[in-house]
């Protein structure tokens, strides 16, 4: 914790001396010397480095603190007298049961343990829900490897779709005379549907680690499963194309922001290299002022440090650095995030037109659905003749911006 303290303060110095170093280098005419740009961005290059490392610091405390929990909490199962049933992923007997045949027990017993409650129609092909506990971890796990977990809104559903309704107006209401009537307004509804995408991916443990009791195998697998489901969530939360058209060409997925927000929500920049301070305040004002409240930036970093470098009118810079633990960065004293999916800037001009580069908007309004449960099943034989054991998780989820007028997004021009 000091150490990350003393990096987010040894960062905020750094930028008030680059800051201090780019005026003191300015001549008459406001123009910076040539032998000094270098050196300048030398030092913008170490604010950031800084930053990267903060951010590795703090995802290695909150791992570490994550490993350090238990894996699994006891759970008594209660029997209703009418013939309910607790949850029968949430026991402590599911948990161990689990794990012992992830490390290979096939006993009766651990599988009788892993069919309470009617049995596991999933578990019947091969692969098991995965425990309660393990799946908050896993949660947790994608949650410090995807930021929209962090800023947009999670709904779980036990069903393949989820139908939300939305309201396109309000209705208006009217001044009337005494007496007189009141004149009908109704609401008008639409609706947006979340479907249930399938994502998968293998990881390939040795017998060696996996027969070794002390070796954390849910830990393990969590952080695996998280890094890379994290990171696939995050690509398709931003660029998603949704529903495939070409069934077995390409898979269906969530649908990003970027493939929902039109060209009616886009402000244009003046060339197609570089972001000013005009063009940020542009896509401020863009935005809906009730959505501006709880309004985020998130942009690559290519973009970022062009935004680091802007100031307003009374020459202040609208980027600042987050000194708290955890606090993110600010433009205009709203959080800012990158993404690497989100378009690079590669400053080669007309490639860079119409790259919608920064957004801006209330992130609550993207919905992400998990179909409950996430499951996994374990691979005896495939990769037997390497001495490993290949373990597949699979999940469901879905994610679409599902009021677009709550987000703007800033696109190259093409001068």
């Amino acid at each position: 914790m000091s150490n990350i303290l003393e990096l987010r303060n040894k960062r905020a110095n750094l930028w008030e001396q680059t800051k201090a170093f780019l005026e003191d280098h300015r001549d008459n005419n406001g123009l910076v010397a040539a032998d000094a740009v270098e050196t300048y961005d030398k030092m913008v290059a170490d604010v950031q480095a800084l930053g990267a490392e903060i951010e590795r610091m703090e995802n290695q405390m909150a791992l570490d603190a994550q490993l350090s929990k238990p894996t699994s909490a006891p759970v008594k199962p209660e029997f209703k007298p009418t013939g309910g049933i607790v949850k029968p992923y949430a026991t402590d007997a599911y948990n161990k049961a689990f794990w012992a045949m992830m490390r290979g027990d096939t006993s009766m017993e651990v599988r009788n343990a892993l069919s309470v409650g009617g049995g596991d129609p999933v578990g019947s092909a091969g692969g098991f829900t995965v425990p309660d506990e393990f799946e908050r971890q896993l949660i947790q796990a994608l949650e410090e490897n995807n930021i929209f977990r962090q800023i947009a809104r999670v709904i779980n559903t036990n069903s393949g779709t989820r139908a939300i309704p939305i309201a396109t107006d309000t209705g208006t209401a009217s001044w009337v005379d005494e007496g007189a009537a009141i004149t009908d307004s109704d609401p008008t509804f639409s609706q947006e549907t979340l479907s249930a995408y399938k994502m998968g991916t293998l990881v390939k443990v040795s017998h060696e680690l996996l027969n070794d009791s002390a070796f954390d195998i849910a830990g393990y697998i969590a952080e695996r499963f998280g890094a890379r489901f994290g990171a696939a969530e995050e690509e398709a939360f931003v660029k998603g194309t949704g529903p495939s058209q070409n069934p077995g060409v390409t898979a269906s997925q969530p649908t990003g922001i970027l493939s929902s927000v039109s060209a009616t929500d886009a402000t244009t920049t003046a060339d197609a290299t570089t972001i000013t301070f005009d063009d940020v305040y542009s896509l401020y004002y863009a935005l809906k002022s009730p959505y501006r409240k709880n309004a985020s930036f998130v942009c690559n970093e290519t973009v970022m440090l062009k935004l680091m470098l802007l100031k307003d009118g009374a020459s202040n810079y609208i980027w600042k650095p987050g000194l708290a633990v955890g606090e993110p960065d600010s433009l205009l004293n709203h959080p800012i995030y990158t993404s690497q999916y989100m378009p690079a800037l590669t400053g080669t001009g007309a490639s860079d037109a119409a790259k919608k580069v920064l957004l801006f908007g209330d992130f609550s309004y993207y919905w992400i659905a998990d179909r409950q449960g996430r499951t996994m099943q374990r691979l005896n034989e495939l990769y037997a003749v390497n001495g490993q054991v290949g373990f597949i998780g699979y999940q469901r989820v879905d994610g679409k911006l599902i009021l677009p007028e709550a987000m703007k997004v800033t696109a190259m021009g093409a001068a």
